[in-house]
């Protein structure tokens, strides 16, 4: 199966990056990985509603580009649906046996993502109600994702 991380914004901290090539490389003996990062919006500060609108926009807009008609998306959100880890693995094993060859995770900007995503993703997953970082957030689903293989493929994993 092909994954592809579709994200607003590049990480900076060497640390976070140094953790997401390190799933990266974990992951390329169960997947096809693509990590996609689109521009971030620059958010004036004390912006209005409108203002962050339509800075949410711009980025959905930037995101959309990258949808594919063939492939699952699987949008994160804090409304979305929370799911524990053997959940998530159950999701992508079904996935593929259904025939889905491409799954793609949708990771917004520090303001969320646009309407338009939401409405356009197949799936909107949640993994709080708290708000992450997008850096760390990209993080934390590159190791679910991983820990999703391990336990499909039987093998073990600390908990």
């Amino acid at each position: 199966m092909k994954i592809t991380i579709l994200t607003v914004g590049k990480i900076k901290e060497k640390f976070y990056r140094q953790a997401v090539e390190e799933f990266e490389k974990r992951l390329s003996r169960y997947c096809k990985l693509e990590i996609i990062e689109v521009a971030d919006e620059k958010t004036p500060d004390r912006a209005s509603e409108a203002e962050e609108l339509l800075v949410k926009e711009k980025e959905g807009q930037r995101l959309l580009k990258y949808f594919r008609d063939d492939a699952f998306i699987c949008a994160l959100a804090i409304e979305g649906k929370m799911l524990d880890s053997v959940e998530l693995s159950e999701k992508i094993e079904s996935l593929g046996v259904s025939g889905t060859s491409h799954l793609i995770f949708v990771i917004g900007g520090s303001l969320g993502l646009a309407e338009q995503v939401l409405k356009r993703a197949d799936f909107l997953l949640s993994f709080s109600k708290m708000t992450f970082p997008h850096q760390l957030m990209r993080v934390i689903l590159l190791e679910q994702i991983y820990r999703s293989y391990r336990i499909l493929s039987k093998q073990p994993y600390h908990k």
